[in-house]
């Protein structure tokens, strides 16, 4: 009996820290407009995850921002942080769209 307390007991111990790392608040926000869309998993302004992708599938130049967080203009947008990675004051998660070198469309996402 003593032996099953303490594997309990252990159990327990090691699953504190896993639901303590969990956000209670954890959100995945997206946006899209007419030819973007803008998808972000966040924790308040703890931002994981920013994905750009086009809706009608045409090539475009694609890139995302966050704050100070400028990604390079790529195919394909996506970037991810470290989970505790916070921006003060940057309410916006934001993408946008190049094509034949006009500015297309810029989509944000309120977090």
């Amino acid at each position: 009996m003593s032996r099953t307390k303490n594997l309990a007991a252990l159990l327990a111990a090691c699953a504190l820290p896993l639901l303590a790392a969990t956000p209670a608040n954890a959100g995945v926000n997206s946006h899209c407009g007419k030819y973007l869309c803008v998808m972000t998993a966040h924790h308040n302004r703890f931002v994981q995850d920013i994905t750009v992708k086009t809706r009608d599938g045409l090539p475009g130049t694609l890139r995302s921002y966050w704050g100070n967080f400028h990604s390079r203009k790529v195919h394909a947008a996506s970037h991810r942080w470290e989970v505790g990675y916070e921006q003060a004051h940057a309410k916006l998660v934001c993408g946008g769209l190049e094509r034949d070198g006009r500015q297309i469309e810029d989509i944000c996402v309120k977090i």
